[in-house]
């Protein structure tokens, strides 16, 4: 058990590096770009894949399984609202700061276990996926936005799916698995914020 921890750790730290996701501009406007993009920055991996994580918690929750589709619809949805709030030129303000502090509050909600009702939990995924999406509107402009937008919600999906079926996984064999992963990705998320 010790060396899984450890193992995982290794690769939360890797992925501590500085965040590849927001590329020239120029090499975006393709399905094939928008679903390579955010597997190219660890705050959005971090992210996407805390969602599916805490989603698979709260599932575990009685009365509350709807959450396993619910929270991250919820983000990607949300998250492709952001997208066309940049596209057509609407700003946000503190984009980058939100989307460091959805690192770190995700990873802190799933460290510490925090079960909220399925509506409140999506609430907050929501808020945090507002930022990411508008960070790829805006960084893009408007050639080729849709595809590379369909291609960025689909690779988001997948890691949640990804989140959702680790969380599944070790909930039925070493719960604590989960908030250790959390408490890693809250750490690498500080990490990202202070480290440059």
């Amino acid at each position: 058990m010790l060396k899984r921890l450890s193992l995982t750790a290794g690769l939360f730290a890797a992925a501590a590096a500085p965040a590849f996701a927001h590329l020239d501009p120029l090499a975006h406007g393709s399905f094939a770009a928008g679903l390579s993009h955010p597997v190219f920055g660890a705050d959005h991996v971090l992210a996407m894949v805390a969602v599916g994580l805490w989603a698979a918690q709260i599932a575990a929750t009685p009365g509350r399984r709807a959450a396993l589709f619910a929270v991250p619809a919820a983000f990607v949805g949300t998250m492709a609202l952001g997208f066309a709030l940049a596209v057509f030129g609407v700003q946000l303000p503190f984009v980058e700061p939100a989307i460091l502090a959805s690192v770190i509050g995700l990873g802190l909600l799933v460290g510490l276990a925090v079960r909220l009702p399925v509506a409140a939990s999506a609430a907050v995924v929501a808020v945090f996926a507002l930022f990411h999406g508008h960070a790829h509107g805006a960084e893009l402009g408007h050639a080729g936005a849709w595809a590379f937008g369909l291609g960025f919600l689909v690779s988001t999906a997948l890691l949640h799916v990804a989140g959702l079926a680790l969380g599944l996984l070790v909930s039925r064999t070493a719960p604590v698995v989960s908030r250790v992963l959390g408490t890693l990705a809250a750490l690498a998320g500080l990490s990202l914020a202070f480290g440059g």
